[in-house]
């Protein structure tokens, strides 16, 4: 059984119900101790931006920041699709703890060797 775990998040303002759960299972993941990565893209990219994530509430859940924090804290990491956050020209400088900008490359070495994941 893989030590791995990948969480897919392509989502963020345009649907807060699954990158909230998302993270849930993430936390779940490295909780387990599961080397755990969530891989932000398409428009889940504009969550590694620092105070992106901070008004996202979803009723029954933590907030989204305090999950996100959580998870880093926690030694989760967070791949960002290069050509995602380039086309919706976001700011290196300003990526919250956890966040790592990354090529397709990575996320294929990350898995190569089995790897469970899901996609939100």
């Amino acid at each position: 059984m893989s030590g791995k775990f990948l969480v897919n998040l392509t989502s963020s303002l345009d649907n807060t119900d699954k990158a909230t759960v998302a993270f849930v299972v993430a936390n779940a993941a490295v909780a387990s101790d599961k080397d755990t990565v969530v891989f932000l893209s398409i428009e889940g990219v504009r969550l590694s931006q620092k105070g992106f994530a901070d008004s996202i509430h979803e009723e029954g859940f933590a907030p989204l920041k305090e999950l996100m924090d959580n998870f880093a804290a926690a030694g989760g990491k967070m791949y960002v699709c290069s050509p995602c956050f380039k086309k919706r020209k976001l700011d290196e400088d300003k990526l919250v703890a956890g966040a790592a900008v990354v090529g397709g490359a990575k996320l294929v070495e990350f898995m190569s060797d089995g790897c469970p994941s899901v996609s939100y």
